[in-house]
């Protein structure tokens, strides 16, 4: 009589139950060729529809759901419901598990009850039955794509034609590279399907603070100055400094955009997204709201508001886990 083992049946062990049943074979029989206990045989085709309607496939199955179940019920999380929903909750609002793993030690400092790991929080998404708040939660984890493109050496051509007095990168204030003095800016265009309708981005490097401005169809010199403008009324101005743009013709009106806002604006050097990686990196947490494809003429001003409202109120790795409205609005109370 083979010894009792505990380890759960395999795939291959239950295709051997199946063909034994076909071919109706003894349970001591079956048991003998896959070295399993006669009663391990008996609780696998009891438990899955008897002789008559045992299954391989069916019965893995069932037994992949069940070990979900068991591992679910032993986390933290399916114990601890206060944490749970606090982890729910913001995931439904797009944080990413490392962003709420860290986040939650600091909105509950002396609550040892509340920390989780974020490999954890993975954990528990992933061996969630199958359903609706499962499809949820894997939709509002992002993919994370920490890359730094290749930088092309030799000097690059730029073929859309030069910006009148534009002002290189590299002449700009030192404190705007170290980032050791809030009020400069990075900017750049996100255009939507069909390349038909365009958003504004601008993102500030100390805080990350960003703000989001619809264009609709319109994304000409003009349009992109007035409105950027229109978008810095709302910043104090001991916050406006520099933009840093790219060499795109939208932005050839940057010397009376700089009239309007008090804003200068220096320009990257061709094909280099690097130079302006903030606003690069932001691009990708936009994109998370806005696929590729998004006709951002459809999409609402209350809708942009929201997001942006998203992106303000997250927590950030680069901010220590502060979110960029906690952080402007401590460097606005300590400049004032």
């Amino acid at each position: 009589m083979p010894e009792e083992r505990y380890a759960r049946l395999t795939e291959i062990e239950r295709e051997e139950i199946s063909r034994g049943i076909a071919q109706k074979k003894s349970i001591r029989q079956i048991a003998r060729e896959i070295a399993r206990s006669p009663s391990t045989v008996m609780r696998e085709i009891k438990r899955n529809s008897g002789k008559t309607g045992y299954r391989a496939f069916s019965a893995n199955r069932q037994a992949l759901k069940a070990a979900s179940s068991k591992k679910l019920g032993k986390s933290k999380l399916a114990k601890t419901q206060r944490l749970r929903n606090y982890v729910l909750e913001k995931l439904q609002e797009d944080w990413s598990p490392q962003e709420i793993s860290e986040r939650i030690k600091m909105d509950y400092p002396l609550d040892m009850e509340m920390r989780i790991s974020h490999e954890a929080i993975y954990q528990y998404i992933y061996v969630l039955p199958r359903g609706e708040l499962k499809q949820t939660l894997i939709k509002a984890l992002r993919q994370e794509h920490k890359y730094r493109r290749a930088q092309k050496k030799g000097k690059q051509e730029e073929t859309r034609g030069k910006i009148a007095n534009m002002l290189s990168i590299e002449e700009r204030p030192a404190e705007v590279a170290d980032r050791s003095v809030p009020g400069h800016w990075e900017g750049d265009l996100i255009l939507g399907k069909y390349k038909r309708s365009a958003l504004g981005t601008l993102v500030e490097r100390t805080t990350r603070y960003t703000l989001l401005v619809p264009l609709g169809t319109k994304k000409d010199a003009q349009t992109v100055r007035e409105e950027f403008a229109k978008a810095f009324q709302s910043i104090p101005k001991v916050l406006k400094k520099t933009m840093t743009y790219d060499q795109g013709k939208e932005m050839s009106e940057h010397e009376q955009f700089t009239i309007d806002s008090e804003i200068k604006v220096y320009f990257a050097h061709p094909g280099s997204p690097w130079e302006r990686g903030t606003n690069e990196n932001t691009n990708g947490l936009i994109r998370q709201y806005f696929s590729k494809g998004t006709d951002f003429t459809e999409v609402t001003e209350e809708r942009f508001r929201e997001v942006q409202a998203k992106l303000n109120g997250r927590p950030r790795k680069a901010l220590n886990f502060y979110k960029p409205d906690e952080v402007i609005n401590n460097l606005l109370n300590l400049l004032h």
